[in-house]
């Protein structure tokens, strides 16, 4: 049986939307408040990642946003995104051209619970704002991996906020990621 991990960037004030400034909101670009020597750590440790999971499920946002910027990006790191199955939860009639991609619909509990039964290993899902919280609420999540960026946002969605009710965590793991990030690992409690 698999395990569903949500692997998210977020600021100190809990805040994922926007990251890279190019929605163009207020509070966006906080991504990019890093210096390279966090970068290049954050890197690392994403595709350290990616390396240890079996497949990912994302919503179609999502996936508009990483196929164009990950379907011909070269690397280690690249290659191993791209030959991940991912799970694309969709009502879109539009084609999945990025590789490895299957269209899924319907109810997200019910597709999240049949690939808990069908996937063998970790099915990670990346960004997914509007699948996250939905997968929270129903306990679908087993595993919180938070990168928490040293930046306020002071605005902005903070998805895991909508998570429902209070939601008791335990904490797994914390360690430092370069100099000014840090990696949290939450289960529930």
């Amino acid at each position: 049986m698999a395990r569903i991990i949500v692997s998210e960037n977020i600021t100190l004030d809990g805040v994922s939307t926007d990251p890279t400034g190019e929605e163009g909101t207020t509070h966006g670009g906080w991504f990019t408040r890093i210096d390279d020597a966090d970068r290049a750590a954050w890197a690392a440790a994403e595709e350290d990642e990616a390396m240890h999971v079996d497949a990912v499920l994302m919503g179609r946002r999502s996936y508009d946003y990483f196929a164009p910027r990950w379907a011909d990006r070269p690397g280690s790191w690249a290659e191993r995104f791209n030959s991940l199955p991912k799970y694309v939860l969709t009502s879109s009639p539009d084609p999945l051209a990025w590789r490895n991609s299957t269209a899924v619909s319907g109810d997200l509990t019910e597709v999240a619970a049949k690939l808990k039964q069908e996937v063998d290993g970790d099915i990670v899902v990346y960004a997914s704002g509007s699948l996250i919280p939905t997968l929270i609420k129903h306990d679908l999540v087993d595993e919180l991996r938070l990168i928490v960026f040293p930046v306020l946002a002071g605005a902005g969605r903070a998805m895991l906020a909508d998570s429902g009710s209070i939601r008791p965590l335990r904490l797994i793991e914390s360690h430092p990621i370069g100099t000014n990030l840090t990696h949290v690992t939450y289960r529930p409690a």
